[in-house]
């Protein structure tokens, strides 16, 4: 049997508008955040996580509302790696014989993708509790003292999980992070 966010036809109680805004205000910068980490653009972030809030707002009829985190970020997750695809797939059209007549620099367009496509497999091999790290420093801003707290680790284990980041991202992509 498959996991549903979704709850029984009978045990559904739709979001009240207010609780909509009340979910947008909590939640909105945290998941344009974590979709900013993964596809490195911070306008892109922003209409995904706008897709993201729309798919919400759509479903607000079907969502188990003890649930709604963990669904705004499978929605912010799919929203992307939807949009990794088309990219992916716009790119094979692109690159297909006579299809690059468009463009006035295709190396410097395959050398953006390919750039692109290291930081995402980079991204993807970090582990789960230093992404979540790195996320929360470099994109919420917040110090390590407040990622513990949130964690319930010391800061000391923060440090650690966020060195081990730094390094293996300088190592894979050869910059300054």
């Amino acid at each position: 049997m498959l996991f549903s966010i979704f709850k029984p036809e009978k045990n559904l109680e739709e979001l009240s508008d207010a609780e909509y805004q009340k979910i947008f205000r909590d939640y909105y910068k945290s998941v344009r955040n974590f979709i900013w980490f993964r596809c490195g653009d911070a306008d892109l972030a922003e209409d995904i996580t706008q897709d993201t809030f729309v798919k919400l707002w759509e479903n607000r009829s079907r969502i188990d509302k003890s649930t709604v985190k963990a669904y705004l970020y499978k929605i912010a997750q799919n929203n992307t790696i939807n949009y990794q695809k088309r990219q992916q797939l716009l790119l094979k059209f692109k690159k297909r014989p006579g299809n690059d007549r468009e463009f006035d620099h295709p190396e410097k367009l395959a050398e953006m993708n390919e750039y692109e496509e290291k930081l995402q497999r980079v991204i993807s091999m970090l582990p789960e509790g230093g992404r979540e790290v790195f996320l929360m420093n470099r994109l919420e801003d917040m110090t390590y003292q407040e990622i513990a707290e949130r964690l319930g680790l010391s800061v000391k284990a923060i440090e650690k999980r966020m060195s081990k980041v730094l390094k293996l991202l300088r190592e894979q992509l050869g910059t300054e992070i």
